[in-house]
């Protein structure tokens, strides 16, 4: 995947974890956090806020510097520095002086006005001293960034830190993550390469051509698609197997909102006929399936969406609701396998007493049930 979207709602569970989860299954949560404090992955601005690997840093940070301001965060730094950079610099004084730092070490002065919760100053200078990479994260506690001088993060990396990669060019750097976002997405359209990085401008096939002639990239139609497909060099045996009818989809998962799978929704529509909006953004009364809902991925096909919360002081997993695609007419050994992973979810939380709510269709209620009163 090459990066890790990171995301602060846990509804069921944050979406690092969640994305890890869907494919690896039961792994103690704390692998993250370790590899961040220990140097094997960083964080970074990527697709959005990211865990990417060490190796992978300074081509981030280089890309940073050759994308001129263009994503929002570095606008928003910006803004900071404008307004505030007599008290950013002190701030940024303070954690050379005296160490790393939380937000939560400062006070807020005074509550805001409205309803909607809103950053301190501090929290918001070292965001922005964040994306400006003057700061990193050095760890996390409860999940709270802990922020360091970027030198003394960049120093503990494992592998250690290659400054020459920061003297890679733009074109060096948009081949990388162009490669990279391939190979990541296994298949592709050259039109939903760029927002895997946000590269900017778009990807176009143009582009792509001189990768295809050193062989790169592969490059492929599909069936249905009027545009042509392209596949890493590193899946040239996967894509012959596919080709041959011997790739054979067996797993089953609940997917975070934040996961790469679906974050193109056009990608989504024209690979698996699934249209997913996240909905944790949209105001209730507008929402079709529930605030923090997971698609549900069988066999190669997303066939459903869950909305679910884990209540772990209780150790209850409840399933507001179940809802298969239009479409989908579900076997018993499909509603097995989502049983059991949704079981195995739930025992991954310590919230083992699963409850279903609604299913639709409803009359699959109780056939799911039985699985859960085991």
């Amino acid at each position: 995947m090459r990066l890790l979207q990171i995301d602060s709602i846990h509804v069921v569970a944050r979406s690092p974890y969640l994305v890890l989860y869907a494919r690896l299954g039961d792994y103690p949560q704390v692998w993250l956090e370790e590899a961040l404090e220990d140097g094997r992955i960083a964080e970074c601005w990527a697709h959005e806020a990211c865990f990417v690997t060490a190796a992978d840093i300074g081509l981030h940070r280089a890309w940073r510097v050759q994308a001129q301001g263009s994503h929002w965060a570095d606008k928003h730094a910006a803004r900071m520095r404008d307004v505030h950079l007599q008290e950013m610099h002190a701030l940024l004084e303070r954690v050379r002086t005296t160490g790393s730092v939380r937000a939560s070490d400062f006070e807020r002065a005074e509550r805001a006005a409205s309803g909607w919760w809103e950053w301190k100053p501090e929290k918001r200078w070292l965001e922005a001293w964040f994306a400006s990479g003057e700061l990193m994260v050095t760890r996390r506690e409860r999940f709270q960034r802990v922020y360091d001088l970027a030198e003394r993060v960049l120093a503990k990396l494992d592998p250690p830190f290659d400054a020459s990669l920061l003297g890679r060019s733009t074109v060096e750097l948009r081949r990388h993550f162009i490669l990279d976002s391939v190979r990541a997405l296994g298949i592709t359209q050259a039109r939903w390469i760029a927002d895997y990085f946000r590269l900017k401008p778009a990807v176009d096939e143009q582009e792509l051509a001189p990768l295809l002639a050193a062989g790169d990239l592969l490059r492929v139609p599909v069936a249905g698609w009027d545009s042509a497909a392209y596949v890493h060099r590193d899946h040239a045996a996967l894509l012959d197997s596919a080709c041959a009818g011997r790739l054979r989809a067996t797993h089953t998962a609940l997917l975070s909102p934040f996961d790469p799978l679906i974050w193109d929704r056009a990608r989504v529509r024209a690979m698996f006929d699934f249209d997913y909006t996240i909905e944790c953004y949209v105001p209730a009364a507008r929402r079709r399936y529930g605030y923090y809902v997971l698609p549900v991925l069988h066999r190669g096909r997303l066939i459903g969406r869950l909305d679910a919360k884990a209540h772990r002081s209780d150790g209850l997993f409840e399933v507001k609701a179940l809802y298969f695609e239009e479409g989908v007419t579900p076997t018993d050994r499909m509603l097995a396998e989502v049983a059991e992973a949704i079981a195995a979810m739930a025992a991954w939380h310590g919230a083992p007493d699963v409850r279903l709510e609604r299913c639709r269709p409803a009359a699959l209620a109780p056939a799911l049930r039985k699985y859960w009163r085991r």
